[in-house]
């Protein structure tokens, strides 16, 4: 799988590209057929201390997810993002099973007219 990170008017270090890289290549062991990727660091202007923003989106086949995380330091808005990433993919892998088995059922009913 291929991750671009794009940081947003500021440079990222190589540590936290290396990292979000890291954790980003462990969805593909729940979906192995995930085409790209893209991360999108920003500092929000606000006078929380929780200002960095992790915006991931992943392209699979026949979907887009997507995920929005905001929080101290961006491994742990980027640890909320993937976890979000991958309950996504979960539901994305039963809908598309559920779907593949009505297709059958409804297969097999027409070959017994």
């Amino acid at each position: 799988m291929n991750i671009t990170v794009q940081s947003i008017k500021f440079n990222a270090d190589q540590k936290l590209i290396e990292f979000i890289k890291k954790r980003s290549e462990k969805l593909n062991q729940f979906l192995d057929n995930i085409i790209e990727g893209a991360c999108y660091l920003r500092l929000e202007n606000v006078d929380d201390e929780a200002n960095k923003v992790v915006e991931l989106k992943f392209n699979v086949p026949g979907n887009q997810l997507f995920a929005k995380a905001q929080a101290k330091t961006f491994e742990e808005a980027t640890d909320v993002a993937i976890e979000s990433i991958r309950r996504q993919i979960n539901k994305h892998k039963t809908k598309t099973r559920t779907n593949a088995s009505n297709h059958k059922e409804i297969l097999n009913q027409e070959e017994e007219f």
